[in-house]
């Protein structure tokens, strides 16, 4: 799940919604597991220049570190995951969100194979990215790739590189369909996301409706008349039961969210030069 707008507490966003991040991490509808209970994290802005994060490899409905800290955390803009390994270490290092500098990154997905083609990704991360990598998982790697590619000047075209890269070196290997990705990453102000997967069946992604329109077809909902003209949030399921509320991020897309400003663009990867 990731938050852009007024400032808000992180327990309103993690606990208190009809289908909150913690019901899902024990009840995922949507996901492709069930149950995602091997690790959490949360990543936020605030005064600092750079952003915080909180991780643990205990699930999410069961830490009271967290619910003591959502209780009094208030932020702009907030990410939050619930992790189901996919092969990997269950350690705090492979917990998202991941950072770097201002940057925070979010994966829900696979890249099938990487076991096999780890070697050869971690040789294309830019040497004086590499020693930051603190973890074993293939999201990371997929983080270092982008900013390997130039994340931070153009996330667009950086996460399709990196997606082009890892298909190249995949179909090396045989490896069929090697990519299953939606993608949240933020400098702090604005949003980027993705979806998209090798096979064109790529796990949801949803974006909330301007609230103006949400005010305009659901005023009893209370909640809403808390939220800034700004608010925005992307979620792989959605939080509450609203008819129009949510709108499905389409296949092989892209999108940016910022204050006065969204847009949804075709998402395709490119082939290394």
């Amino acid at each position: 799940m990731a938050y852009s707008g007024d400032p808000i507490l992180a327990e309103d966003l993690l606990f208190r919604p009809q289908h909150s991040l913690i019901d899902q991490s024990l009840h995922s509808r949507l996901g492709a597991t069930t149950t995602n209970g091997d690790g959490f994290g949360i990543g936020w802005y605030g005064r600092g220049p750079e952003p915080a994060v909180f991780k643990s490899i205990d699930p999410a409905w069961n830490d009271r570190n967290l619910r003591e800290l959502a209780a009094q955390v208030e932020t702009p803009l907030l990410f939050a995951h619930v992790r189901a390994s996919t092969g990997t270490h269950v350690q705090r290092s492979n917990c998202h969100p991941f950072r770097h500098g201002r940057w925070l990154w979010m994966h829900n997905g696979v890249l099938n194979g990487f076991r096999e083609i780890k070697r050869e990704l971690v040789l294309a991360v830019d040497p004086a990215l590499y020693p930051d990598i603190e973890g074993s998982t293939d999201s990371e790697m997929l983080f270092y790739l982008a900013l390997t590619f130039g994340l931070t000047e153009d996330p667009f075209t950086a996460v399709a590189r990196a997606v082009g890269y890892v298909e190249k070196i995949a179909h090396a290997h045989a490896i069929e369909h090697p990519v299953q990705m939606t993608v949240a990453t933020t400098d702090g102000e604005s949003m980027w996301v993705f979806r998209y997967s090798s096979e064109g069946k790529s796990r949801s992604l949803f974006f909330s409706t301007k609230l103006a329109r949400l005010l305009e077809l659901h005023p009893e909902v209370e909640v809403l008349h808390q939220l800034g003209a700004e608010t925005r949030f992307i979620v792989s399921e959605p939080l509450r039961d609203l008819p129009d509320a949510w709108n499905e991020v389409p296949e092989s897309s892209a999108g940016v969210v910022r204050p006065g400003e969204d847009e949804i663009r075709p998402f395709r990867p490119l082939a290394p030069v």
